[in-house]
């Protein structure tokens, strides 16, 4: 059954996610979001469950990747079943929450703060980053096919990810929810 499957297969390959000290760097980005109130508050959260997701974040930065915080995301029971939705004709009506909103939570916000680790890590060692698919998507969006080996500064992206929590960058890394798309350091 769809809901039961292991998302093991499907964590992100965040490749310099063990190298030096991007967890330590990504542990100081997510420690200034809370320090900033800055930390992003899913309109799925239930009006409880902020606080357990930050504390969740925090165990899964210290030595967890996207899929162990989906699980605890999961396991926790922070997500609504059901949020408000928009219909065509503009009126409000509530939907289910997709099966899968706690994979989609977990690696866009797991993946935002790795790219923060790894930016502040390009920094100090005169690095660059590169767009690459960390993970395999069925159906990958063109504006994602695009980026695909593209060279991005890491100040200007750290810049954008801390400036725009919670949605699209102006950079447009990562490209929305279910992208694939990461970075990694190049020298």
């Amino acid at each position: 059954m769809e809901h039961n499957r292991s998302y093991s297969e499907k964590e992100l390959n965040l490749e310099n996610l063990e190298e030096g000290q991007v967890r330590t760097l990504m542990n100081d980005e997510f420690e200034k979001d809370i320090a900033e109130g800055k930390v992003y508050h899913s309109p799925r959260l239930k009006a409880n469950g902020h606080e357990t997701f930050v504390r969740l974040m925090k165990e899964a930065i210290q030595s967890g990747n996207d899929n162990s915080f989906a699980e605890a995301i999961r396991s926790s029971n922070i997500l609504e079943e059901m949020t408000p939705r928009r219909t065509p004709s503009g009126k409000m009506t509530m939907a289910k929450v997709p099966f899968d909103a706690h994979v989609t939570l977990a690696e866009g916000e797991f993946n935002r703060c790795y790219l923060r680790g790894i930016c502040r890590k390009a920094i100090g060692t005169g690095s660059r980053i590169q767009v690459y698919r960390a993970k395999q998507v069925r159906e990958p969006r063109p504006e994602s096919e695009a980026m695909l080996g593209k060279i991005i500064d890491p100040n200007s992206l750290l810049s954008d990810l801390r400036n725009n929590v919670g949605i699209d960058t102006f950079l447009g890394l990562p490209p929305g929810p279910n992208s694939g798309l990461s970075g990694r350091l190049i020298k």
